[in-house]
């Protein structure tokens, strides 16, 4: 029994899925199908010039069945340009890849990059540093920022464990607390 193709991660779709010579009608040309993973392994390996190991990566594959996907692509498109066939992108076992989405403040373009891309340079529209991670609408109740500790520690706001103004807020465990610090005060909700 032939084991099951895992989903080969894309950044996106190709914006044009049909490739021809010009000049001859399609219907009276054979069709070569490049698959979507061929394509992604085509851009990243040719087109992004990454090694195959970071190429396999961004894939979620193994660099082995990068280099064979991406030997397979490169038959497709050496067989088309040289017998002038059409080429068709479609097809194959993909998912998508999560988009981090970016704005710029200076002339407020928004654009999306995959995970795992790195961190861009510059806006793409013109060219400015001054750009960050645009805010997405959170729902009620949901929390906004990154959380690693469950008592605060890295990713909370404020100072001490994170309690906010809570009993104990402001000292570290077990240690007095800065000449600066106000007096703690309780009130009967806190014992």
């Amino acid at each position: 029994m032939v084991r099951p193709k895992r989903c080969r991660r894309i950044a996106s779709l190709p914006d044009f899925a049909l490739f021809k010579p010009a000049g001859v009608p399609g219907r009276t040309l054979q069709e070569v199908e490049l698959t979507v993973d061929e394509y992604e392994a085509l851009r990243l390996a040719d087109y992004e010039g990454l090694y195959q190991e970071q190429a396999a990566e961004r894939m979620g594959v193994s660099r082995q069945t990068f280099g064979r996907i991406v030997e397979s692509a490169r038959k497709k498109v050496a067989k088309v340009l040289i017998e002038g066939m059409a080429l068709r992108i479609q097809g194959g076992e993909i998912e998508m890849t999560e988009m981090r989405v970016f704005g710029c403040a200076d002339c407020a373009h928004v654009w999306e990059v995959p995970f795992g891309t790195g961190r861009p340079a510059e806006c793409p529209a013109c060219q400015s540093k001054n750009f960050k991670r645009a805010q997405e609408e959170v729902a009620v109740g949901q929390g906004g920022g990154r959380r690693r500790h469950r008592r605060g520690g890295p990713g909370r706001k404020g100072t001490g464990q994170g309690r906010g103004a809570r009993k104990g807020a402001g000292r570290a465990r077990g240690r007095a607390s800065s000449a600066t610090a106000e007096p703690q005060t309780r009130t009967e909700n806190e014992e």
